[in-house]
C-alpha cells in the first residue's frame, strides 16, 4: 500500500511538472528529444516530462541599442556614433532554429551597417540627414534577417561625437552664417526704408499744403520739452516750394525777398 501511495505521488509530481502557460507576448517551441514539433500558442500547455522540452520566444518589439562606432566619414572626419534599433519576431520557429542568439546576432549586424553607411557620406549629410541614414542601416540589416523571421522595425541615430576643433569650427561657422544672415535682413531693412522715404518725398513734394503740414508737425517735435524759443527769420510762406524748383517756377522776385530778409537778419 505504501509503495502504490509513494508511486501515486511520483506520477502526480511527474504529471504536474509537463506545465507549461504560455503568457501573450510569447510563444514556444516544442522539441521533443531534441527535435523541433510544434509552436506553443498562449494559454495553459502540457508536455511530456523528460521527452519534450519547451523555449520560449518574445514576440513584442524588441529594442536594442547599437554601441558608439569610430568613423571616418568619407570627407576623412573621425567622429563616433551610436544608435538605437527596434525588431520583432516574425517567425519564433526560424528565429530559434536558423541563429543561435539572433539578439548578438542583429547586434553585430547593425554596427557593421552603421559603420559601413556613414563611412560612404559625408559629415555633412550625417549631421543633416539622420533619418535618410537610420533608413540605409534598416535596409541592410533587413536582408541578413528576413530569413531568420524577424522584422526589423526601424533604426534611429541617437548622437554623433566630433572632435573638440571640429566642434569650435562648426561654432563658428555657425555664427558667420548668422551673422551674414543678419547684415542681409539689415540691408534689406534700410532699402526698404529709403523706397517709403522717396515716396514719402514725391507726395509732399505734391502738395504744398503737406510740406506745411510737416512743417508744423517738426516745430510741435522741437517744442514739446516746452523750454524751447523759435525764431523764424522771414515769413515761411515766402519759402519756395520743392514743386516751384522742379518746374522752373521759383522766380527771381521770390528769391530777391528772402535775400533781403536774410540780410535784414544779419
Amino acid at each position: 500500500m505504501e509503495y502504490s501511495l509513494l508511486l501515486g505521488i511520483l506520477i502526480a509530481l511527474l504529471m504536474l511538472s509537463g506545465i507549461r502557460v504560455v503568457f501573450e507576448y510569447k510563444r514556444g517551441i516544442k522539441f521533443r528529444f531534441g527535435k523541433y514539433i510544434s509552436i506553443l500558442n498562449p494559454g495553459f500547455r502540457w508536455i511530456i516530462p523528460l521527452v519534450e522540452s519547451v523555449q520560449f520566444v518574445d514576440v513584442r518589439v524588441i529594442t536594442i541599442n547599437i554601441l558608439s562606432q569610430e568613423v571616418m566619414t568619407e570627407d576623412n572626419v573621425p567622429c563616433s556614433i551610436d544608435g538605437v534599433l527596434f525588431f520583432r519576431i516574425d517567425d519564433p520557429e526560424r528565429a530559434i532554429l536558423e541563429v543561435e542568439d539572433y539578439t548578438f546576432a542583429i547586434t553585430q549586424l547593425a554596427q557593421a551597417a552603421l559603420r559601413d553607411v556613414c563611412g560612404k557620406v559625408e559629415l555633412d549629410t550625417i549631421l543633416s540627414k539622420r533619418e535618410e541614414i537610420g533608413k540605409n542601416i534598416r535596409n541592410i540589416v533587413e536582408l541578413e534577417t528576413e530569413e531568420w523571421g524577424i522584422v526589423i522595425i526601424d533604426v534611429k541615430i541617437k548622437d554623433i561625437q566630433l572632435p573638440e576643433n571640429m566642434r569650435r569650427m562648426m561654432a563658428n561657422q555657425a555664427e558667420a552664417e548668422r551673422s551674414r544672415r543678419a547684415r542681409i535682413i539689415l540691408a534689406d531693412a534700410e532699402q526698404q526704408a529709403a523706397s517709403q522715404l522717396l515716396e514719402a518725398g514725391k507726395l509732399i513734394d505734391q502738395s504744398p499744403s503737406a510740406i506745411k503740414l510737416r512743417l508744423y508737425q517738426t516745430l510741435a517735435n522741437i517744442a514739446a520739452e516746452k523750454n524751447s524759443t523759435i525764431v523764424f527769420p522771414f515769413p515761411e510762406e515766402v519759402l519756395p516750394r520743392p514743386l516751384d524748383r522742379m518746374n522752373g517756377e521759383l522766380t527771381e522776385e521770390k528769391l530777391k525777398k528772402m535775400s533781403d530778409l536774410l540780410s535784414s537778419v544779419k
